[in-house]
């Protein structure tokens, strides 16, 4: 999508620090994090939200969680007394700021339940 935030970072128009990427997924760190690690994982493919996925998307969102676990272990987040957290959110009233799907990575601190 031309006007699209995540769309622009992913395919080079607005820099940003790129965690990992292929022909499907980019993953970057969040501009504004709420932990020591905070790093967005998107589809390359403009996908408002979770809302709008369907049966052809779950080989990308496959490879997507796997590319997340891979990165969580890279930075040791995978240890037995660490943790992290991977989470989406769908619409306004969940928190969804940028109309592109993007799952959070989180990890480097403690997180209470339920999440606020």
């Amino acid at each position: 999508m031309e006007d699209c935030l995540f769309c622009k970072i992913a395919d080079g128009r607005i820099p940003g620090k790129i965690v990992y990427q292929d022909d499907d997924v980019v993953a970057f760190a969040d501009i504004n994090p709420v932990a020591a690690h905070h790093i967005l994982f998107i589809p390359r493919r403009h996908i408002a939200s979770m809302a709008d996925l369907t049966e052809e998307d779950s080989g990308m969102l496959g490879k997507l969680f796997a590319r997340a676990a891979q990165v969580a272990r890279e930075l040791g987040l995978s240890e037995p007394d660490r943790g992290y957290r991977f989470v989406t959110n769908v619409g306004p009233q969940a928190g969804q700021s940028v109309q592109h799907l993007h799952f959070h990575l989180l990890g480097g601190r403690g997180f209470s339940w339920p999440p606020g």
